[in-house]
């Protein structure tokens, strides 16, 4: 029993720590704290200094595969002349098919690189796909866990809309006839007149609840009907917060969480198929080289050496911008209270007990509308009694009230139920939950999805790295069209070949 009352809690893990404690250095080299302030230029200058590393090692693989190709196209030309007469002992010794000795040697290595590379970005694309999947799922916790929370929120404006209409119709339709009729009877015109007062004062009691304010700060005299205004009890950016209309629909405003919603699924939908498509790149760059050098095939090799290229400034480049999302969202997830209570007090001015009750929701807290809500219940018991006793009292002598005071009293029957469920509504155990549940698929899933996606990053940029450093070798060792062509000739016009081809025939044929 002990278990099924226990609020939900949230606590950062060990990734989310580990990141957070990383050291901030702005552009001029200083230390700068590491306070999630998104808005904060000194604090955007920390996250373009963490992911310019990438573009250091995006530099220091460009200086590599230029190191490499300027050794196999400058260092090795002036080796040709000498190793000319080595390379003519090897085909001496051979049988003039295939590759041996150093030209073999340099095959081999060269082979054994590009497989090692090639297995080591499958295994990258390997992990991509399962961070994709992570990331996807704690993006698909956080939205859905957001629209939750906006159905909530929708429907406790929706039940404060309709108690408000219902109690105005009954003020300005049976209650306006009761008094009419009651007019020659003083009792009864003022427990009438009681029911009018109390009727409105409980509309303004609702209409004064309000999740954008905090009840000391809301007027009770207030008679407008503005319905309630709703907090962002989600870990959304600073922008997004709800709005409400005064009919009862939400606005598709930057402030409801709804289009915060809607808008975080269309960005992961186009992150999902942007992913997708880098490692299915990848992939193939990696299946058309393991074929260029299979076949010997130039053209091939040409194509997927551009490609390679392509992926391996798309690989450093994805990790610059995950390094810093990490590290943002390792300094959002190590206290998203803090920063939600901040940027909604500054957005919206919600005051700070509404915002503590319901992102905490501990039970030393009591609700900040709970004196509004104890309000409106005596106020509606005090209605119910003065019916009843009308009821007893008034319609033997004026038979003629009683279809109005029926009429009074359904309406505060449905109002009545209205307001216990707004009441369990406004309980901040239905919202924390949302609330938790968001977190933790935004700080568990989807930190992990992006650390995957950022080792998926970096070892297929080092595998990229590998594969160019390999492929000029590989260029190298590759026949020439004039070699192919004068070794076809050498050996149709071999006269040895062709009588030892026909000894072999011969052999074959004992009938001849």
């Amino acid at each position: 029993m002990a278990a099924m009352t226990t609020v939900p809690s949230y606590a950062p893990s060990l990734w989310v720590r580990m990141c957070h404690a990383l050291p901030r250095l702005d552009l001029t080299m200083q230390m700068k704290d590491n306070i999630f302030v998104p808005d904060s230029w000194e604090y955007q200058q920390t996250l373009l200094v963490l992911s310019s590393l990438s573009a250091i090692a995006l530099v220091i693989s460009l200086l590599v595969v230029l190191s490499f190709l300027i050794h196999y196209c400058c260092c090795h030309r002036g080796d040709r002349s000498e190793g000319s007469e080595e390379e003519e002992e090897d085909e001496d010794g051979s049988t003039g098919h295939g590759y041996s000795g150093k030209k073999g040697r340099g095959i081999c290595c060269v082979t054994w690189v590009a497989v090692a590379s090639v297995t080591l970005c499958c295994v990258a694309i390997g992990i991509g796909f399962y961070g994709n999947s992570e990331a996807n799922d704690g993006m698909y916790q956080l939205t859905s866990s957001l629209l939750t929370a906006n159905y909530t929120l929708a429907s406790i404006d929706l039940l404060i809309s309709d108690t408000i209409s219902g109690l105005q119709l009954s003020v300005s339709g049976p209650l306006t006839s009761m008094e009419e009729l009651f007019t020659g009877s003083k009792p009864f015109l003022v427990s009438t007149r009681n029911c009018r007062r109390l009727s409105e004062n409980v509309i303004s009691l609702l209409s004064s609840i309000s999740l954008a304010r905090s009840s000391m700060d809301a007027g009770l005299g207030n008679d407008s009907i503005s319905g309630a205004s709703i907090i962002p009890l989600t870990p959304v950016p600073p922008s997004i917060a709800p709005t409400v209309v005064p009919s009862g629909g939400l606005m598709p405003s930057p402030f409801s969480p709804g289009w915060a919603a809607n808008t975080l699924m269309v960005n992961e939908d186009y992150r999902w198929l942007s992913y997708v498509l880098l490692l299915l790149l990848d992939l193939i760059v990696c299946l058309f080289i393991l074929l260029g050098l299979a076949k010997q095939a130039r053209w091939l090799l040409i194509l997927m050496t551009v490609l390679a290229w392509l992926a391996l400034f798309l690989s450093w480049g994805s990790l610059g911008l995950e390094t810093a999302t990490v590290v943002a969202l390792s300094d959002f997830c190590s206290d998203p209270n803090s920063f939600v209570v901040n940027s909604t007090h500054f957005n919206t001015g919600t005051s700070s007990d509404v915002l503590d009750y319901y992102l905490t929701c501990s039970r030393r807290m009591n609700s900040p509308f709970q004196q509004l809500l104890t309000q409106s219940q005596r106020a509606l018991s005090n209605i119910h009694t003065h019916l009843s006793s009308l009821d007893r009292n008034a319609l033997t002598q004026f038979p003629k009230a009683e279809k109005s005071l029926r009429e009074v009293q359904q309406i505060l029957n449905s109002t009545e139920g209205n307001f216990h469920q707004l009441v369990a509504l406004l309980n901040c155990r239905g919202l924390n939950k949302d609330y938790i549940d968001s977190l933790k698929g935004l700080c568990y899933d989807g930190m992990e999805g992006l650390l995957y996606l950022s080792l998926y990053s970096f070892l297929s940029a080092l595998a990229f790295t590998a594969i160019l450093c390999s492929l000029p070798g590989a260029w190298r060792s590759f026949p020439s069209e004039s070699e192919e062509y004068e070794d076809s000739d050498s050996e149709s016009e071999d006269p040895f070949t062709s009588h030892q081809d026909s000894k072999r025939f011969l052999q074959w044929q004992p009938w001849l």
